[in-house]
């Protein structure tokens, strides 16, 4: 075991989808819910970290096991988000940053002001890509222990821990978590790749958190 004891650290974690705008009604979004990330707060909040989550708007925040170590912070939009994470790492000292967050990768080119009529017929929208907020984390606060998730679609499991490395690498992370994607949604399964690009297969939540523990130093 590297790490594991997380007692007094400062953790921040991102979890949950974030919304762009089409209009001041509608928004585009993902089918992600920020399940993942939730786990984790709440167990780091137990194992005695200081748990800053930031909550996307899909998720009940009813259901969670609220503790004095775990501070909730809700977001809808991926601005919101964006400008939040910036905030606390500018101005607190964490340890730790497990962005899990599913975050946007594309908004509108040009958001329309009110609602767009649904008698228009067909409707085009024009996307442009989002600025990637895992990788300025780093610049924004050098020595946190940065953990990044990565999820691809219809590619195999060497491909997979592939493209892990290499986003691990891009935004200078740690640990990278490289889901499994599951349309059924019967389990959660992840390889999670270190920066000698080790990598360990992990089934369930319980163990996606314990073996992220286990990495911090």
């Amino acid at each position: 075991m590297k790490g594991g004891n997380l007692k007094n650290k400062k953790i921040l974690v991102t979890a949950g989808s974030t919304w762009v705008a089409i209009d001041s009604v509608r928004v585009i979004t993902n089918i992600f819910k920020g399940k993942t990330g939730v786990t984790i707060a709440e167990k780091a909040s137990k194992l005695g970290a200081k748990v800053t989550l930031l909550l996307g708007p899909s998720f009940d925040v009813s259901s969670i096991k609220l503790s004095k170590n775990l501070n909730i912070v809700r977001f809808k939009f991926f601005d919101d988000l964006d400008r939040l994470v910036s905030k606390y790492l500018s101005e607190e000292k964490f340890d730790v940053v497990i962005h899990s967050a599913a975050v946007a990768d594309f908004r509108l080119a040009e958001v329309h002001n009110g609602k767009i009529k649904s008698n228009v017929g067909e409707l085009i929208l024009r996307l442009v890509p989002t600025n990637k907020i895992v990788d300025g984390l780093k610049k924004i606060s050098p020595d946190i222990f940065l953990v990044k998730f990565k999820l691809e679609v219809g590619i195999t499991p060497v491909e997979l821990e592939n493209v892990a490395i290499k986003s691990l690498k891009q935004s200078n992370a740690d640990l990278i978590v490289a889901n499994i994607y599951n349309p059924k949604f019967t389990g959660h399964e992840a390889y999670i790749i270190d920066k000698t690009g080790k990598s360990v297969k992990v089934v369930g939540l319980d163990m996606i958190s314990q073996v992220i523990f286990n990495q911090i130093p």
